[in-house]
């Protein structure tokens, strides 16, 4: 029988969640090396951009077009129970590739139906965990987790990579995929020993057999409620122009490190591991640190470094490499200060069964913003030069944080809740 987890029952958490979180990082472990095997796979048989391309938005597609409802969808259903069918979903769906690769009978569209089912899956396991936080650990400790969680995904940038090609070396591909699929069973087992929580109002409507509203008013629901409360409205468009300037920014780094610096594939590997390691030590920061009482001034503060980060990378002259590597760092240091208490005040402030929407219209709107802003990246580099969106992403960063300082719905986000107001039109 599952054990029932609650921060209120008075039993220690710290167990019972890492036992569950740790599951999580096996499997998100498992999905990287998987990623970086398949992709490599596509550019070896291929050698198309169109194929790439197209494995890229196969990938993005469930976030951008279905991450809403996903999102609603969360905030119904028992979200250990998503995570279950999740993970068996994505271990289903590897096992299944693996067996084609074994019989020589795998094609390109086998693999993209295989990326979009993992990255639905992906949406849903996303968004049940993040949200379920709130509800397995206590608020004072939401930014330590989540800068746990900036670690992880930094530290495994760093090493997933460079494992995955060197697994290619002695293993075959369906070899590696078999790694995922015992990664994903990892993540399986503590979810059938230990229940997760339910925000209050699924067991409330549970228990006085009330109608659930439809899925489109529960999405409408969530939409109302984000623009209905001015500081996370604020706050979440803040999100939206980061991935607009900096997601394009970083994917022209490239281009910047051949053309500006006269570097080469060596020298961009310094500049992304100064980043990926900058990812692990921020997070290692904020996991022991926490950030300040205040966690929206953490973010602000981190939003403010990862823009003189990506200034440092803009105003640097072409014989400087070390400040590019510095500038790298430091945009990567200041990532989970700004992402990590971000994701906090949301846990901390959202109700629970709100969250799982809030989270995923952010993602939804923030992986749609991405593309958008490579659309518009490209040919004003080729105009301008590289450097300008840079220089852009910079100083848009650093007027978003200044200004979030000086705006009393964002600095006062967590002590203002004004939930009647967002209660009424959620309902």
């Amino acid at each position: 029988m599952a054990t029932q987890f609650s921060v209120k029952d008075g039993k220690p958490w710290k167990a019972r969640f890492f036992t569950i979180w740790g599951g999580q990082a096996f499997s998100i472990f498992g999905s990287q090396l998987v990623q970086f095997a398949l992709i490599w796979h596509l550019t070896v048989t291929t050698g198309s951009a169109t194929v790439l391309a197209t494995a890229v938005l196969v990938g993005m597609l469930p976030n951008v077009l279905l991450g809403p409802l996903v999102g609603a969808l969360v905030d119904r259903w028992d979200r250990r129970r998503i995570m279950l069918v999740a993970d068996g979903s994505m271990a289903l769906a590897t096992l299944i590739l693996a067996l084609l690769f074994a019989l020589d009978a795998a094609a390109t569209w086998h693999i993209y139906a295989v990326m979009f089912i993992r990255s639905l899956a992906a949406a849903f396991h996303g968004n049940a965990m993040i949200a379920s936080t709130s509800l397995m650990a206590p608020v004072e400790h939401l930014a330590r987790i989540q800068g746990i969680n900036e670690m992880l995904n930094g530290g495994l940038n760093v090493v997933a990579a460079p494992l995955s090609a060197l697994l290619l070396e002695v293993l075959s591909l369906q070899g590696i995929l078999a790694i995922d699929v015992v990664t994903a069973l990892l993540a399986i087992a503590p979810l059938l020993l230990i229940r997760i929580p339910q925000p209050g109002r699924a067991a409330q409507a549970q228990a006085r057999y009330e109608a659930q509203p439809s899925l489109w008013q529960d999405f409408k629901a969530g939409v109302r409620y984000l623009l209905g409360w001015p500081g996370l409205l604020i706050i979440s468009l803040m999100t939206v122009g980061i991935n607009f300037v900096l997601m394009p920014a970083f994917s022209l780094l490239p281009l910047l490190i051949k053309d500006h610096f006269g570097g080469g594939a060596i020298q961009l590997g310094w500049v992304e591991s100064a980043m990926g390691v900058g990812i692990v030590a921020g997070g290692a920061l904020l996991g022991v640190w926490g950030g300040f009482e205040r966690r929206i001034a953490t973010s602000m503060l981190g939003l403010m470094g990862m823009g003189a980060g990506a200034l440092v990378l803009a105003l640097a002259p072409p014989w400087a490499m070390f400040l590019a590597v510095a500038g790298a760092f430091l945009f990567g240091m200041m990532n989970p200060m700004t992402m990590g208490p971000f994701f906090a005040v949301i846990q901390s402030t959202v109700e629970a069964e709100m969250q799982a929407r809030v989270f995923s219209l952010l993602r939804s709107v923030g992986t749609g913003m991405a593309p958008l802003g490579l659309l518009i990246a490209g040919p004003v580099a080729d105009l301008v030069g590289i450097q300008a969106w840079f220089l852009l992403g910079g100083i848009i960063c650093v007027i978003m944080a200044v200004s979030g300082l000086l705006i009393p719905a964002v600095v006062n986000i967590e002590t203002r809740r004004n939930f009647l107001t967002a209660l009424k039109v959620a309902t």
